[in-house]
């Protein structure tokens, strides 16, 4: 029973909890990004570039038989795929970059000072002190 309630423990703890809703919001992000660039990017660029459809450039090693499938290098869907990357790293920098923006700068305690300094000999005495201890003289 021990074993369990540690798991439950670091399950519950918020790290842990905190990056599991991160992984899960990301993997949802990544599939909108991910149709953003199949859907809404990549028809427009490859028009631009004569009606090239960069998910069907493959290269042929092998071509098809009637016994055996077609062995290809599909370097237009890895072409799909680094946009891809490239557009999601570009939106989490941006989203970082304003979060970090909006983030309320914490202002820093006031330091309490904990000593002070004697007025006639000028050792640093204890806050509280009411004599010099080096001294000996009488402190208001």
């Amino acid at each position: 029973m021990g074993m369990l309630k540690e798991f439950k423990e670091f399950a519950m703890r918020g790290n842990v909890v905190d990056m599991a809703v991160g992984i899960i919001i990301g993997a949802a992000f990544g599939k909108i990004v991910s149709s953003l660039v199949k859907d809404v990017i990549m028809p427009p660029i490859g028009l631009l570039l004569g009606n090239v459809d960069f998910s069907s450039l493959v290269l042929t090693l092998r071509a098809k038989t009637d016994t055996a499938e077609a062995v290809t290098i599909n370097y237009g869907v890895f072409i799909n795929t680094v946009l891809d990357f490239i557009i999601v790293a570009f939106a989490i920098f941006i989203v970082i970059k304003q979060m970090n923006r909006f983030k309320r700068k914490e202002a820093a305690p006031a330091v309490v000072p904990t000593t002070k300094e004697c007025p006639q000999c000028f050792s640093v005495i204890p806050i509280k002190a009411t004599r010099c201890p080096n001294c000996t003289s009488d402190i208001s």
